[in-house]
């Protein structure tokens, strides 16, 4: 007797086959620009690569790439954003793309419609792009499987399907399987590779610095590291810590010059001068009170704060109440407050009126980063969908708390070793690639991710004569998102061009 159709010889059905594995539809447009003096044609894409697990696809990674039309392996420029939890518009519409957002000359947000305008300043002119929105940003997402889910649901809170991607080397290791898949992809195995990185992601730069060349075998001709928070620890300060402190300082003095209070300002002296002779104060003068206390003597500590408290435009007797040590959020809520004014963390050049004058604590909008949401979310919808044609309902991530709110350090580290930083793997990185160029800058006006700090980095390096001919840094006007201003914008294309080797 012949078998029922559909069953096995020992009377089992067939397992049901998973079937194949199917990205999201993208959208590919010839686009052109107007830069450098002439018309730029490329080829932009908006599209999904899959990050797969045990042969099983696991998240989907959203990218915008634009390809110059006939270069052939021209170099190829991956960038990222930081938070964690932020996508790559900031860098993509707001220096490095072909289009950016049209702000006014110190990235002053226009009165709406937002609207974007040729990118004079646009990289495409020396290198193919590729924007990478981390998993959980942007259009990027986590590939559903029912059952994890469902066990997921019984084991833990809901809202921690990314976890997964969520950790500080998970996270790089996304970015390393992304980056190795599209070079495969689209054949640019050849193409000299850069990276480029903001905040966190310049974070991620420094640290990708060694793990892209050593577990996923990317040579790279170079890194740009931009506003970065290179080692966490230098991020949070104590009673009993100093060099938060200090390296915070030389900003709040060049936010004092810049609103008028700084008492030790010279006359004609560039705000930029200033800072230099504010960061030496920090070190040589302040950074012996805040470390060594009342050892000291209170003459000598008295007369410090007093000096400390005239750089950066404070009342001397608050700085001896607070024995030097200004939080930073502090500071731009007290510096105008006579005047009803609020300064930006990521920028404290733009003052805002408060809305809640009366209130010691500050619940309004940062003047930049909340203020700018609306013109990026505009720029990058109007961009992947009408620009590039890309058809989708997902709505995009510009900045994902659940992301920021869900970082999580590596768990198999011994609870004692809470120190995360990624300088060592930027200097393992340069040892490992001779030909690697590094270049880290900041915005001087920036507060979240001081200049300073880089600075005193830089010199703690011990890099040979030759490494040190291929590290350089170099900050600009702004703050955190520098490159929303004019100048600086044009300044930093023109650097970045050089370190390129453009013509």
């Amino acid at each position: 007797m012949a078998e029922t159709e559909g069953k096995k010889e020992d009377g089992k059905a067939p397992e049901a086959k998973t079937p194949d594995y199917v990205p999201p539809k993208g959208s590919t447009a010839k686009l052109s620009v107007k830069a450098g003096g002439r018309e730029l044609r490329y080829e932009a894409e908006a599209a999904w690569l899959p990050l797969r697990k045990d042969e099983k696809p696991k998240a989907e990674i959203f990218y915008v790439r634009y390809f110059l039309e006939g270069g052939e392996n021209r170099p190829l420029t991956f960038v990222f954003n930081g938070g964690p939890g932020a996508s790559s518009v900031y860098l993509h519409l707001g220096a490095l793309g072909p289009r950016r957002i049209e702000l006014g000359p110190r990235g002053e947000p226009l009165a709406p419609p937002s609207v974007l305008v040729d990118n004079a300043e646009t990289w495409l002119q020396f290198t193919d792009l590729v924007f990478i929105d981390p998993v959980g940003t942007g259009l990027s997402r986590m590939i559903s499987d029912p059952k994890e889910e469902e066990e997921k649901k019984k084991s833990g809170p809901e809202g921690e399907k990314d976890s997964e991607y969520w950790r500080v080397k998970r996270d790089l290791q996304s970015l390393g399987e992304f980056m190795r898949s599209f070079l495969s992809k689209y054949h640019r195995w050849e193409s000299p590779v850069w990276l480029c990185g903001e905040s966190y992601g310049g974070f991620r730069v420094a640290k990708l610095a060694r793990m892209a060349q050593e577990d996923y075998g990317i040579g790279l001709a170079g890194i740009f590291v931009v506003s970065p928070a290179l080692e966490f620890t230098l991020l949070e300060g104590s009673d009993y810590d100093a060099l938060m402190w200090v390296d915070a300082f030389p900003t709040m003095a060049g936010a004092a010059a810049f609103h008028g209070r700084a008492r030790k300002l010279k006359t004609d002296e560039a705000h930029r001068a200033y800072m230099e002779r504010a960061a030496d104060f920090a070190v040589d003068e302040l950074l012996p009170v805040l470390a060594a206390g009342d050892r000291v003597g209170a003459a000598r500590r008295d007369k410090v704060l007093d000096a400390a408290a005239d750089w950066i435009g404070l009342p001397r007797a608050t700085m001896r109440a607070k024995y030097g040590r200004v939080a930073i959020d502090w500071f731009v809520r007290n510096l105008l407050r006579d005047e009803g004014k609020h300064l930006g963390l990521y920028d404290a050049s733009f003052a805002v009126s408060s809305p809640y004058p009366d209130r010691d604590e500050w619940t309004g909008p940062d003047p930049t980063l909340h203020m700018l949401e609306r013109v990026f979310a505009a720029g990058i919808n109007t961009q992947v969908r009408a620009a590039i044609g890309l058809d989708s309902e997902r709505d995009y991530e510009l900045m994902s708390e659940a992301v920021n709110n869900g970082w999580k350090v590596d768990t198999r580290k011994h609870a004692l070793e809470t120190q995360v930083g990624a300088t060592d793997e930027l200097r393992y990185g340069m040892a490992l690639n001779p030909g690697m160029k590094v270049r880290i800058s900041h915005g001087v006006y920036d507060l979240v991710t001081p200049f300073f700090s880089t600075d005193r980095i830089a010199g703690l390096l011990k890099l040979d004569a030759e490494s040190r001919k291929r590290f350089s840094v170099k900050h600009y006007s702004g703050g955190h998102m520098f490159y929303t201003w004019k100048e600086s914008r044009e300044a930093f294309f023109r650097d970045a061009k050089e370190l390129y080797g453009a013509k």
